[in-house]
């Protein structure tokens, strides 16, 4: 199996999901390390890692999801729940760009009182006072979802909209495992797999920038991330290379009704390789410094060519995350890897894809 598997990854062949669980199960993880290096040097130079400097905007907890492996959310007529403001959500905005940062993330959750007009609301406010000096996702594929279902209209319907009033990017989140048992049994108030997958199709097809992502580390088998990764290859061959990138990270479960215990980092590792062998469609796979920290920038050396410096995310943190502020010390962790770190540039007034300024 080893030489078998080595002449397809050096051939440049596509590796299925029996070879793919294999490397899961047997493969030795210095020989991981090796083939998703030369995965990884098929769309970028070996030496070179990609890096944002964003915040994600938690703008409310409130959320009907009930998902159990989530300590952030609080249920409707809470006395903890809360909507940021316009002036919180800038304040924050205003803070990350003072530090070099051009993106946000908006991450809430299924409120149940914010319809998809206090969105366009807030895009085009944001897009008034900013225009196109900064750049954000405006909401999670399964937020998309629930706000078009709000709504009563289709999900194609439910971005163009959002695209119309400034919005450029939706990302992958709420995808955590993509298979319809794996959220019968954590959440079953979400939708299904088969749903998310159909949203993130029209999401590309209305125009919008999207992203793949996963979480890992539950209680979820093999065999599900491997559906879950057969699902994101089949999403990008059926459009064409839609989705810009694939960001995995790992639960984590300080506080929350699942529990448990956190991912062991060379799992992490094994799984960042397995992902760049076997989404040979996807150009950028994306390493977790916000559920990693410094262990994120050594999966740069299992096929990952990217990674936020993040600022802020309430759901993570409240599950048990711990946030480098000093960006400083995450740049030098990259450099200490033997990599490049090299800004890339999200706002539209970039002439290129990845306008490259090394720090």
């Amino acid at each position: 199996m080893i030489e078998h598997i080595d002449r397809k990854i050096r051939n440049n062949e596509r590796i299925n999901t029996e070879e793919a669980a294999w490397l899961y199960r047997c493969a030795d993880l210095n020989q991981l390390r090796t083939w998703a290096g030369i995965a990884r040097s098929r769309y970028h130079k070996s030496n070179r890692a990609t890096y944002l400097i964003m915040r994600i905007v938690n703008y409310t907890n409130v959320c009907v999801a009930r998902c159990d492996y989530c300590a952030f959310y609080r249920l409707p007529n809470s006395p903890e729940g809360y909507v940021l403001s316009r002036e919180q959500i800038f304040e924050k905005m205003d803070e990350i760009m003072t530090l070099g940062g051009d993106f946000v993330g908006f991450n809430g959750g299924f409120n149940p009182k914010l319809g998809i007009n206090w969105y366009c609301e807030l895009f085009r406010d944001i897009r008034k006072k900013y225009g196109e000096r900064i750049e954000f996702y405006g909401l999670t594929v399964a937020e998309l979802m629930y706000v078009a279902k709000k709504a009563k209209i289709s999900y194609y319907e439910a971005a163009a909209t959002l695209k119309k009033a400034g919005n450029h990017w939706i990302t992958g989140g709420g995808a955590e495992v993509l298979t319809n048992a794996f959220r019968k049994r954590h959440s079953p108030q979400k939708y299904t797999a088969d749903d998310f997958m159909d949203a993130q199709k029209q999401i590309i097809e209305a125009g919008v920038q999207t992203t793949g992502t996963m979480v890992i580390g539950f209680d979820e088998s093999i065999e599900e991330r491997l559906e879950h990764l057969s699902r994101v290859r089949a999403l990008q061959d059926e459009t064409h290379g839609g989705l810009f990138s694939f960001l995995c990270w790992s639960y984590k479960p300080d506080h929350t009704v699942l529990g448990g215990e956190e991912l062991a980092r060379e799992d992490y590792w094994r799984h960042l390789a397995v992902s760049r062998i076997f989404l040979d469609n996807v150009k950028h796979i994306r390493t977790s410094v916000l559920t990693q920290n410094e262990h994120a920038l050594t999966g740069l050396h299992y096929g990952a060519d990217d990674f936020d410096i993040p600022f802020e995310d309430e759901v993570t943190q409240m599950a048990g995350a711990v946030i480098n502020r000093d960006l400083g010390a995450v740049i030098r962790q990259c450099r200490s890897e033997g990599f490049e770190p090299v800004f890339r540039k999200t706002a539209r007034d970039s002439q290129a894809d990845f306008h490259q300024r090394v720090v």
